[in-house]
């Protein structure tokens, strides 16, 4: 059933579309979200939690409470900062070797999502999200 609330049927497409990258991510260890953190992490690093709460969308309390279990998993690595007053993380060996096992895991969901969806309805939402 379609939801008239825009916000509730991309919700729930969200959902539905997290689980499909979820899926081949549990055996790693990790979700879609922390695949996205760790991938930031990576393009950034050594980055600041407000630097990566600003390029996740996310509030810097958000960020840091997802790099803690990201370091209780041994993926990510907290070291000083040229502030004192804020940590700089960096990905952890076991964080490199996860991203590495992951890409190819995350790509086939990609193909996966574009076969579902064709090409052109694939452009159409990269436009409609990029025009949210």
């Amino acid at each position: 059933m379609r939801s008239p609330c825009y916000c509730t049927a991309l919700r729930m497409a969200t959902r539905r579309l997290g689980a499909i990258y979820d899926a081949p991510l549990t055996p790693l260890g990790i979700n879609i979200a922390q695949f996205s953190l760790l991938r930031m992490i990576q393009r950034t690093q050594p980055v600041s939690l407000t630097e990566l709460g600003r390029l996740a969308a996310l509030d810097r309390s958000t960020v840091g409470r997802n790099v803690r279990v990201l370091a209780r998993l041994g993926m990510v690595a907290q070291g000083p900062g040229k502030d004192q007053r804020e940590a700089m993380i960096t990905l952890s060996p076991r964080g490199i070797e996860t991203l590495q096992a992951a890409a190819p895991l995350w790509q086939a969901c990609q193909q996966a999502v574009e076969a579902r969806l064709g090409e052109e309805r694939i452009r159409a939402l990269a436009d409609i999200l990029d025009a949210i």
